[in-house]
This record gives structure tokens, C-alpha cells and sequence, in this order.
């Protein structure tokens, strides 16, 4: 079977199913700005109960989930110790500075992922000649890095030494969910090593918008004031918290799926001459490849893939990103990897 367009640019594509247009129809809803939609105290409760925290705050974005986190643990003049690869750092537009007038300080590491030596080396001793050290963040699963999965090892290692440095933790949790999926390990169990978590439920799940915060009273009480200062703050949002609820209790399970297909998608790409990827690097819903020079830049072998109804996105100049979703079933990657190699040797042949 054809499928007019494939869609493998993000998992935020992603459309509401039949019935989650209906729970969203059905949503019974309030004024959240004054705090009593009862769909979102529905979704908040339910968000903390899975990362085993006091209390969660709703929001419209993943962008403003981090941001709002970074602001409610920091101060102007503070440095926030991240992965050169976070999302923090590349996709939401220069926020950190701009929203909490705070500072990034790098670390590097292989997928994405770094560990706690490092933080001994990035750590800032108090001065007042240099920015304080107050925050570390970790993404998991690591966007740029491949949707690596962090070894839960590796994050207790990382955040008890920033516990020990006296620094607070924030998990970049957009995807924890497909963590979860991958490892068989609970939200919770990843969530409590930080102070503060952050997840979406606009990615794999499948819903139309929307991201949380969890951590305890009272900085959730601090998010939930910069989710206003920042104009987060919604009126009858249980529409989109029912959706988020919805997709929370019935999508969850079939992440697994993305990631067979992920892996799947990768092996045929792997056969195809000028192309390469190393599928046992796929942990989880995103496949990165590189172009060969016989084929062209990243971008130019997208633009082809336009044209034949399938649609990835250029990472790097010889770089692409596929993601696998609900949207897209095991017939449509096979699919893909017939346009893929019809594409490769296209361009070869130019």
C-alpha cells in the first residue's frame, strides 16, 4: 500500500486519535488561572503520583516546562551545567539568558551523556568574580544524541555528586517516556534523583499540545508563577489536559512499537550504499544517518525525499533525522526504506 506522505520529521506531528478527540470533546473543564479546572488538577495529580512527587504544574510547552524550572532554581547571574547537545542550548531560542538571565557552562560527552567527573571540573567554587554554579540539567532521552537513553548508573553517579556540590537537578524529561519504554524502568524511578522533572505529553504520546513539571510544593509553586510570568498560565486548558490524560493511560505501552520501528527503519537503511548508520546506536524512536558525498548534502537528499512523500529533516550537513511515532505503522517504514534506497541511488545517478 502507498502512503501519500510519510512523515518521520518529529514525533510531535503526531494527530489526536478518534477517541482522544472525544475525551477532549467530553473534558469537563474550570478556570485554571484561578486553579479550578478540575481536568488539569486531574492531570497534575496523576503526573506527580507517576514521578512520586508532591506536586506538578501543566503547561502549554516542553520549552516552557524547562524554562520555567530553570527560573524557579536559579538566579540572574547563576550558570546552569549542561550538555553542549541539551535542547535547552539549541532549540529554545536563547531562553536560559533571556527569561532567567542565567549562564551555561558545557559539558561534552559521547551521545549526549556525560558523568559526574566532569561536574568536579565545571563546578564553580564560589567567587565573586565568576557566575555561581546552581543548576545541572540532564536531557534523557538525549535528542541530539541519538534518543539516547542515560543508564540509570550514570544518572545517580551524576546527580549525587551534584547533590554533594550542593547544586540542584533538573531532568529534561520530554521523553522520559520512551526512557521507560527501553528500559522497563518507572518515571519515578528516574524522577527521583532530581528536584524537578519535566515530561511531554505532544511527542510520543500523541497529544495535541502540552508538557508538566513535578517536584515538591514549593517549587512547583515557583514554576507555576513563572508559567504565568511567562503568559503559560490558560484558561479552560482541561481540554488539552484531557487529551494529555487520555494519552497518558493508553499510549504509553505502545512507545515500544516506535522503537521496533525505529530499529527496523535502521537496519534497511543500513543496506543502502551511501548511507550509513550503526543500528545497535538506535535505543529508541529517532534513527540518525549520514550522507555520503556521492549523494549529496543532508539537506538536498531531504528535499528529494520531499518529493517522493517521505519527510526527514537535515540534523547536520551530512546528517538526517528520522523519529517514529503513532502516527506511522510498521507498513509505512518498510515503505520508507524502499523510498530511502530509491532516493540514494537517484542521487547517485544524477
Amino acid at each position: 500500500m502507498e502512503h501519500p506522505v510519510i512523515d518521520l520529521r518529529s514525533d510531535t506531528v503526531t494527530r489526536p486519535t478518534p477517541e482522544m478527540r472525544r475525551a477532549m470533546a467530553q473534558a469537563v473543564v474550570g478556570d485554571d488561572v484561578l486553579g479550578d479546572d478540575p481536568t488539569v488538577i486531574d492531570l497534575q495529580e496523576r503526573v506527580a503520583e507517576l514521578m512520586g512527587k508532591e506536586a506538578a504544574c501543566f503547561v502549554p510547552t516542553g520549552t516552557m516546562a524547562n524554562q520555567a524550572a530553570i527560573r524557579a532554581q536559579t538566579e540572574p547571574g547563576d550558570e546552569v551545567i549542561a550538555h553542549e547537545d541539551s535542547h535547552i542550548i539549541h532549540y529554545e531560542t536563547g531562553s536560559p539568558a533571556a527569561l532567567s538571565g542565567v549562564m551555561i557552562r558545557p559539558a561534552r560527552g559521547d551521545r549526549g551523556l556525560y558523568d559526574a567527573d566532569q561536574l568536579d571540573e565545571l563546578h564553580r567554587a564560589p567567587s565573586i568574580h565568576a557566575p555561581a554554579s546552581r543548576l545541572v540539567l540532564i536531557e534523557n532521552t538525549q535528542n541530539r544524541g541519538g534518543g539516547a537513553v542515560w543508564p540509570i548508573e550514570q544518572i545517580i553517579r551524576v546527580t549525587g555528586r551534584a547533590a554533594e556540590l550542593g547544586l540542584r537537578r533538573h531532568l529534561d524529561g520530554a521523553r522520559i517516556w520512551n526512557a521507560c519504554a527501553a528500559t522497563g524502568l518507572a518515571p519515578a524511578d528516574y524522577a527521583r534523583h532530581f528536584d524537578t522533572v519535566s515530561c511531554c505529553f505532544s511527542k510520543g504520546l500523541g497529544a495535541p499540545a502540552g508538557s508538566a513539571v513535578a517536584g515538591d510544593r514549593a517549587i512547583i509553586a515557583r514554576v507555576a508563577r513563572f508559567r504565568k510570568m511567562f503568559g503559560g498560565t490558560m484558561r479552560q486548558s482541561g481540554i488539552l489536559a484531557a487529551a494529555a490524560l487520555h494519552a497518558l493511560e493508553r499510549h504509553r505501552d505502545r512507545l515500544t512499537d516506535d522503537h521496533a520501528n525505529a530499529r527496523r527503519l535502521a537496519e534497511g537503511i543500513a543496506q543502502i550504499p551511501g548511507l550509513s548508520i550503526d543500528p545497535v546506536g538506535v535505543e529508541t524512536n529517532m534513527v540518525f544517518f549520514l550522507v555520503g558525498p556521492s549523494i549529496g548534502t543532508a539537506a538536498e537528499f531531504c528535499v528529494r525525499l520531499r518529493s517522493m512523500g517521505v519527510l526527514m529533516l537535515p540534523n547536520a550537513p551530512r546528517r538526517v533525522r528520522a523519529v517514529c511515532h503513532l502516527d506511522v505503522n510498521r507498513q509505512a517504514i518498510d515503505e520508507a526504506i524502499r523510498k530511502v534506497e530509491q532516493a540514494a541511488r537517484a542521487a547517485v545517478l544524477v
